[in-house]
C-alpha cells in the first residue's frame, strides 16, 4: 500500500518551520557595554598601573550617577516612543529639587526658606517634588496635544522657565540644612533601589500591558492608533506626565544626596537621558525601544564619564566625547531603521 504522504527526505527546509530563536536586541548594547568597561580596565593597568573594575569607590559613585539620569532617562524612553522628545527634564530637576529642599529644612537652618515649616515629615518634602515635577509633565503633554505645537518647542520653553523659576524660587540662593530624615533617601545604595524599582516597573507596564500597546502604536503608526480607538491626545499627557514623575523623584534623589537644592542642578541632564535613550535602541522616529536597553544606555554613559575621569581626561574634553556619542547612536539608529525597509 503506497502512502499519499511524502517522505521525509522529499520535505524541503521551506516544508519544515523550524522556531526560530531570537536574542534579545540588548545583549549587543550590553556587549559595548563590557567592552567599554574593559578597554578602560587595560587603559588603567598601562597608563596608571591602577584598576578600573576594581575601585569600589568609583564605581559606586558611578552607579548612583547613573541612577538620577537613569530615572529621567525613563521617562524620556516611553516619550520618545510615542514620536515627542521633552527637553525640560534638567530643568525640571533644579526647580523640584529646590521646592522639596527648601520643605525639608531643620530647625537648625540659619537662612530657612520657610521658617515655619522646618523639621517636617520626609513625605511632605518628597510629594512636593514629585508635585512639581508631575505638574510641569502635565503642562507639557497638555500643551503639546491642546496646541499642535511640536513637542521640541513646548519642551524647550519649559526648560528655560523652569530654571527661572527656580532661580526666582529664592534668587538664586542654595536651600541647606536639611533632615536626616530626608538625607536618607540619598544615603547608601537607596537611589539604585529606587531607580532598578521604577525600570523594572515600567519594563513590565511597556512590554505587557494594553498602556504599553497603545505607547508603542501611537509612535508607530498614530493614524491606526486613532483608528483602533486609542485616545491619543490622553495617553500623551499621561505619558509626559509620568516623565515629569521620574524626573521630579530624580530631584529629591539629587537633592538628597547632595544635602542640598540649587537653581543649577541638572545642567543638561535631559541630554544625557536623550543619549542613554537613543544608545539603549530606542528610535528617534518613534515606535520602537526598550526600558532594559535604556538602563544599559546610561549604564554606558556611566562608565564612559567615570573611564575619562579614572584616567584624568580633561572633562571639556569629556563633552566633545559625549557629543560624539550622541550623534553616533543616532546614525546607528537610522541606520538600523533602513535595514528594516
Amino acid at each position: 500500500m503506497e502512502s499519499n504522504q511524502p517522505a521525509l527526505r522529499d520535505i524541503g527546509p521551506a516544508a519544515i518551520r523550524r522556531p526560530r530563536f531570537k536574542l534579545p536586541p540588548e545583549l549587543g548594547i550590553f556587549g559595548v557595554l563590557v567592552a567599554i568597561a574593559l578597554t578602560f580596565e587595560l587603559l588603567g593597568w598601562f597608563l596608571r598601573g591602577q584598576s578600573f573594575l576594581g575601585n569600589p569607590t568609583g564605581l559606586l559613585i558611578m552607579i548612583l550617577q547613573v541612577s538620577e539620569i537613569g530615572l529621567i532617562a525613563i521617562g524620556v524612553t516611553m516619550v520618545i516612543i510615542t514620536g515627542g522628545i521633552d527637553l525640560s527634564s534638567g530643568s525640571v530637576v533644579a526647580l523640584a529639587a529646590m521646592v522639596a529642599a527648601s520643605l525639608a529644612q531643620s530647625s537648625d537652618a540659619t537662612r530657612a526658606v520657610y521658617p515655619g515649616l522646618l523639621d517636617l515629615p520626609m513625605a511632605l518634602p518628597v510629594l512636593a517634588g514629585l508635585a512639581v515635577g508631575a505638574t510641569v509633565g502635565f503642562l507639557n503633554g497638555s500643551l503639546i496635544v491642546r496646541t499642535g505645537v511640536p513637542a521640541f518647542i513646548i519642551t524647550l520653553g519649559t526648560m528655560v522657565s523652569a530654571r527661572g523659576l527656580a532661580k526666582l524660587y529664592t534668587h538664586g540662593e542654595p536651600v541647606s540644612t536639611l533632615t536626616d530624615s530626608y538625607t536618607w533617601i540619598g544615603a547608601d545604595a537607596n537611589p539604585v533601589i529606587v531607580f532598578l524599582g521604577c525600570a523594572l516597573f515600567f519594563h513590565i507596564v511597556l512590554r505587557y500591558t494594553r498602556f504599553g500597546k497603545c505607547t508603542y502604536a501611537i509612535g508607530g503608526n498614530p493614524v491606526a492608533a486613532r483608528v483602533s480607538g486609542i485616545n491619543i491626545q490622553r495617553h500623551l499627557i499621561i505619558i509626559y506626565t509620568i516623565a515629569g514623575l521620574l524626573t521630579g523623584i530624580a530631584a529629591v534623589i539629587g537633592s538628597a544626596r547632595a544635602q542640598t537644592g540649587q537653581s543649577g542642578m541638572g545642567v543638561s541632564y535631559e541630554l544625557d537621558a536623550i543619549a542613554a535613550a537613543v544608545i539603549g535602541g530606542t528610535s528617534l522616529s518613534g515606535g520602537a525601544g526598550r526600558i532594559t536597553g535604556t538602563v544599559i544606555g546610561a549604564l554606558i554613559l556611566g562608565v564612559i564619564a567615570s573611564g575619562f575621569t579614572f584616567l584624568g581626561v580633561d572633562s571639556y574634553f569629556q563633552e566633545v566625547i559625549k557629543g560624539g556619542i550622541i550623534v553616533v547612536a543616532v546614525v546607528a539608529d537610522q541606520i538600523r531603521k533602513q535595514k528594516k525597509r
